[in-house]
């Protein structure tokens, strides 16, 4: 690591989604990172043991490596779908004093009154609309969006084109699938999605969701314990 660096940042993980987020990373850090020459802000991709040097013409570099480099400001988002993977990695890295940065792309929309935690991903074409509380290292894959009211727990994950509609509320660790469709709840009774459930591609939530449990089809049903 030159001395020339002053901002150090890691998109945690070197998959299909990693790679998506890079771009996104690239174009918010940018504009985040103004005030700091281009030629001091640095942005590798981070692996447990990485199996290359480059990916896509950017360095890869080992947890270890990131974790105990030389350099004041270290930043890191985990593109890894896993939430689970997610807080141990999480948890390993806040040990050496990196800071989650959360990553927003520039056709995202954000409105007004919303709470979100450290180290979200927000896609391309979110719609995260007004009111909605939502954890630490969520995940928003492109087209999702959050409707009024929401409450999410930590480290949510989205795929592509969910839609969660106003009053959900969705429990920590828990997946919700490409084209999943959450049926909206109301004043003082949610639609609630439990700790750890699972939430089918293309399913349609009419009814609460267990914690720990599966759910598919239309309308949702249960398929299995976790």
């Amino acid at each position: 690591m030159t001395n020339s660096v002053e901002v150090l940042v890691g998109i945690i993980g070197a998959g299909g989604f990693a790679r998506e987020v890079m771009p996104v990373a690239q174009d918010f850090l940018a504009k985040s990172f103004a005030h700091v020459p281009e030629e001091s802000v640095k942005v590798v991709f981070v692996e447990t043991t990485p199996c290359a040097a480059l990916l896509n013409g950017y360095e890869i570099m080992s947890e270890a490596d990131f974790c105990t480099a030389d350099v004041k400001n270290k930043f890191f988002n985990i593109a890894i779908g896993s939430s689970r993977h997610r807080k141990d990695i999480g948890d390993r890295l806040l040990a050496f004093d990196c800071e989650p940065i959360s990553i927003l792309a520039g056709s995202a929309r954000i409105y007004d009154q919303n709470q979100i935690g450290d180290g979200a991903t927000i896609c391309d074409n979110v719609i995260i609309t007004s009111n909605a509380q939502i954890g630490k290292f969520f995940q928003a894959n492109i087209y999702s969006y959050v409707a009024h009211d929401c409450v999410l727990g930590d480290y949510v994950t989205f795929a592509p084109r969910v839609s969660c509609n106003g009053n959900v509320h969705i429990g920590d660790f828990a997946y919700i699938g490409t084209g999943a469709v959450i049926k909206q709840g109301a004043n003082g009774k949610p639609t609630i999605i439990g700790e750890g459930a699972t939430v089918g591609m293309g399913a349609v939530v009419t009814k609460d969701v267990p914690p720990y449990t599966t759910v598919v089809g239309n309308p949702a049903r249960l398929l299995q314990k976790t």
